[in-house]
């Protein structure tokens, strides 16, 4: 009688191992994940935090792998980057980054080792997704559950829409989040966030044609379902909202923000 693979078992057959920290909170939910690609050598992307245990099985993973080729970085969040400096002296390998010093300076389209990168502004501005095959790395722009807050840089959220839609058009297998669980079926849950964020807008744009204008009342109209604690973050994502809505000349007039 045959058993279900465990999730280690099915990252196997994809060539591919999961390491999460132990390091769980509101932003990071049950911990930062590091995932280790390949063998001889195997690429890292986000080291993630300098936790010692972390870092200890992260040098057993490369180790097991056959050495460390280069490290990638979704983005610099000190969650996702904290332990790139002493994974180098544990293990000398180039590294590519968008910004910071990186022998390697990201950009859209670059192969990096096995990876083809994809800019996906949204989370950070230095944000990227990386694939390998039908393996997609996601970073924070697609977590493994709940959704991801969006940084009000200019252009962040059209973006971050144009991103999740080239994600959507590739023949993926396999999502690998910068947090929660591996995704199994990737265009549904990519489908699911660009969803997300479209209806965010459809209410944001009601509550602005009832005449609501406060940060308070925007929320209340659009991010009713957000639990408290992580209403200022979800007023960040407002204002990414608004953004866009002004890039493109819809929001309302006067409109003070």
């Amino acid at each position: 009688m045959s058993s279900t693979p465990s999730e280690a078992q099915r990252l196997q057959s994809m060539g591919v191992q999961r390491l999460r920290a132990e390091n769980p909170s509101l932003l990071t939910m049950s911990g930062t994940n590091t995932w280790v690609v390949g063998r001889a050598p195997a690429w890292v992307v986000d080291p993630g935090p300098a936790l010692p245990a972390h870092q200890q099985a992260l040098d057993e993973a490369i180790s097991g792998r056959g050495g460390l080729g280069g490290i990638v970085l979704t983005h610099d969040h000190i969650d996702h980057s904290e332990g790139v400096q002493s994974l180098r002296k544990r293990f000398p390998a180039p590294l590519a980054a968008a910004r910071g010093s990186a022998e390697i300076q990201l950009q859209d389209g670059a192969r990096v080792g096995p990876f083809e990168a994809i800019s996906a502004p949204g989370h950070a501005p230095d944000h990227f997704a990386f694939i390998v095959g039908g393996v997609g790395f996601a970073g924070d722009a697609v977590l493994g559950e709940g959704s991801v807050f969006i940084a009000p840089d200019p252009g962040a959220l059209s973006g971050y829409l144009q991103a999740l839609r080239r994600l959507r058009g590739r023949e993926l297998q396999l999502l690998c989040p910068g947090h929660g669980p591996p995704i199994w079926n990737p265009r549904e849950r990519l489908d699911e966030y660009i969803e997300h964020r479209l209806e965010r807008e459809r209410r944001l744009v009601e509550a602005l044609g009832e005449g609501r204008r406060s940060t308070e009342e925007l929320l209340d109209a659009a991010w009713s379902d957000v639990p408290s604690a992580l209403r200022p973050l979800a007023a960040v994502s407002l204002s990414a909202h608004l953004d866009k809505l002004g890039e493109e000349g819809r929001l309302p007039l006067p409109f003070a923000r």
